[in-house]
């Protein structure tokens, strides 16, 4: 299957979002992948935190995944 990386040319805005929406869920960086891994997505802690960084690209499937799991909107990950 084809990975799709999504790269954050404005400057990190998914990775903060990403992390702030995780915090107002009261959710830890690796309960939020476990729930991730549970639903098949290719996810571990340390590639979440460069991703929350914004040192590492996120996939679109792990994107998809943060959607469902934090139970938000692509929306609210991608607005700046």
């Amino acid at each position: 299957m084809l990975q799709v990386k999504i790269k954050d040319e404005a400057g990190n805005v998914i990775g903060r979002n990403i992390r702030k929406i995780r915090k107002t869920r009261h959710m830890g960086q690796t309960a939020l992948v476990r729930e991730l891994q549970l639903l098949d997505v290719d996810i571990t802690r340390e590639a979440l935190v460069k991703i929350e960084r914004g040192i590492q690209h996120i996939q679109l499937a792990q994107l998809r995944g943060i959607r469902d799991v934090l139970h938000t909107t692509y929306e609210e990950l991608l607005d700046e």
